[in-house]
């Protein structure tokens, strides 16, 4: 729930203070300014998110408050005062004393964030330790209470566990532990959800402010997601080039933003508005409510492009026994593509959507049932049939930064399924590449620059270039947007859209979020533990939900009903 600011002033004097905030880091250049005059208030127990795109200041901002800034990093300006103490330039003992027991901290990567080698029980066992956590019991006792409080269940069992054991979700609740163990008086998360699907994002979230609230511990909230900051903070802070644009109760910035950059924003989460519903009323189309889902899609043809007959995958699971030796990841899944549509396959990790995907591309030989591209059997094929068919369907990863080989330059990157196919000579091969770098709105002078000297929007741009190097019929995209912050995510929703509609493209969208769902698909799929549970419309979908795991995906989206 959304408080008024004003509840924080009169006699509570503030946690933190952060006035007129530079800081620069040093490189071989020269200096670069990251954060430029900051402010931000935080009271006890209030909730304060800083939103904002990648580079915008907003994780540096957070580090200088538990004096971890990265390499160079240093405060040249300003004040950071926290619970009345001037800690802006504290020496490296003081922080010591600072961070785990006042200012805790759950950050980005549960993954990266957790030693491989030790058990979770003991890693919160070590946070205690290390903040002067004693008192009366076993130190077990207060580990097992702790992963408890943050929503683990079975806890001593669990505790006992690796972090290789754990899922995505759990991982987090084991650094929601540790960053509580000391009971801090402040709490930096640093994206604490941005990895995962949106029902284990809302359950952490859920836990993570039951938790702060009892122990009236506050939160600095650090995302990119405008919806999810505007849904758990009271107070936004939106910052733009390391400087703060903007900053006000939340629903008030979210209802009436004021500056260029938080309107772009408002209009560019995925949660907060379908864009391409807008985008036509906005124009004036009237459609026919059978024809609305296909808006700025294109003329969209009822044929098939692709059709699935009761597929089936079972893995087998190495040294297991038994029932548990094999897994159904897949089971008696049946649905159609239609031609120049695109088709979103929605469900959390583990529900089997990769899993159908990777069969489509014929990455992945099905136990059971058929798939059939244009009207023909891909498992009837000849090897020549299905090199000739891998032109036609194309695939864009999740993963812009591995789905591009850093030897490679961009021109040799998209050139390269050309010289596969054997298409065309050098010079018509690089008038194409030219062309489709156009396509995806890069210059052409990207052509001789390598992955690492782009951002992730322009790597995910060039992963598109690459995909319609041969002219497909159909692209699949796996979790294509979902590693972008949220305007480079609109930019390439966009990108695509613009795509479908000039060359008539089918897209295969693999997703778990609902939000960018209802921005692109026309049809949906959704998928839970291998089944498929439910399928229709997009807007059928969204409207009148069937399935109780359907309304859950849809009701976790974060921010969805603020506006």
């Amino acid at each position: 729930m959304v408080h008024p600011d004003n509840q924080y002033r009169g006699n509570v004097k503030p946690l933190l203070e952060i006035k007129n905030l530079d800081i620069e880091f040093r490189s071989s250049t020269g200096v670069v300014p990251a954060v430029r005059k900051a402010n931000l208030t935080i009271y006890p127990g209030q909730t304060v998110a800083i939103v904002g795109e990648s580079g915008s200041g907003k994780s540096t901002t957070a580090a200088a408050v538990n004096g971890l800034l990265p390499g160079t990093g240093k405060v040249v300006g300003g004040k950071i005062l926290f619970d009345g103490r001037d800690i802006t330039h504290a020496s490296e003992k003081e922080f010591i004393e600072l961070r785990g027991s006042q200012i805790g901290k759950v950050p980005q990567d549960p993954m990266s964030n957790l030693n491989p080698v030790w058990t979770i029980g003991f890693q919160v066992a070590e946070a205690l330790k290390a903040n002067n956590v004693t008192g009366e019991g076993k130190t077990f006792d207060k580990v097992t209470k702790l992963l408890e409080e943050a929503g683990l269940p079975d806890a001593a069992r669990r505790a006992k566990q690796y972090p290789h054991e754990f899922s995505g979700g759990m991982r987090q609740r084991a650094l929601i532990a540790i960053g509580m163990a000391a009971n801090p008086k402040l709490l930096i998360a640093d994206e604490p959800t941005s990895a995962l699907d949106v029902t284990v994002q809302r359950t952490i979230l859920d836990h993570l402010a039951t938790l702060t609230r009892d122990h009236n511990t506050a939160v600095l909230f650090i995302t990119h997601d405008l919806g999810l900051a505007a849904e758990r903070a009271e107070h936004l802070v939106v910052m733009h080039r390391g400087r703060v644009v903007e900053s006000g109760p939340s629903l008030e910035i979210l209802r009436d933003p004021k500056h260029p950059y938080t309107k772009r924003l408002v209009q560019a989460a995925p949660s907060l508005a379908s864009q391409r519903i807008q985008s036509a009323h906005a124009a004036g189309i009237q459609l026919a409510e059978d024809e609305r889902i296909g808006a700025g899609m294109g003329s969209v043809s009822k044929e098939n492009i692709v059709e699935i007959q009761h597929l089936s995958k079972v893995f087998e699971i190495r040294g297991a026994k038994g029932k548990n030796k094999h897994l159904k990841a897949v089971d008696d899944v049946s649905f159609n593509l239609r031609r120049g549509t695109t088709l979103a396959v929605v469900g959390e990790s583990g529900s089997g959507k990769s899993t159908v995907a990777n069969m489509v591309l014929g990455l992945l030989k099905p136990t059971s049932g058929k798939i059939f591209f244009n009207g023909e059997e891909t498992s009837t094929m000849s090897k020549r049939d299905l090199f000739n068919m891998r032109r036609k369907m194309q695939v864009v990863f999740q993963n812009p930064y591995g789905s591009l080989d850093p030897m490679y330059s961009i021109y040799r990157c998209i050139e390269e399924p050309l010289k596969v196919h054997k298409v065309g000579n050098r010079s018509e091969r690089e008038k194409r590449v030219a062309e489709l770098l156009d396509q995806v709105s890069l210059p052409k002078s990207a052509m001789r620059r390598y992955p690492n000297e782009l951002s992730g929007g322009q790597r995910q741009r060039v992963a598109i270039a690459r995909a319609l190097a041969l002219n497909p019929e159909l692209i699949v995209l796996d979790e294509a947007v979902s590693a972008l912050d949220v305007l480079v995510q609109d930019q390439i929703l966009e990108i695509l859209n613009d795509l479908q509609a000039q060359l008539g493209l089918s897209y295969l969208f693999i997703t778990h979020d609902l939000a960018v769902v209802r921005q692109i698909a026309d049809d949906v799929v959704v998928m839970e533990s291998g089944k498929l549970v439910e399928a229709g419309p997009s807007d059928d979908i969204f409207a009148n939900p069937r399935q109780a795991y359907t309304r859950d995906l849809i009701e976790a989206v974060p921010g969805a009903g603020l506006l």
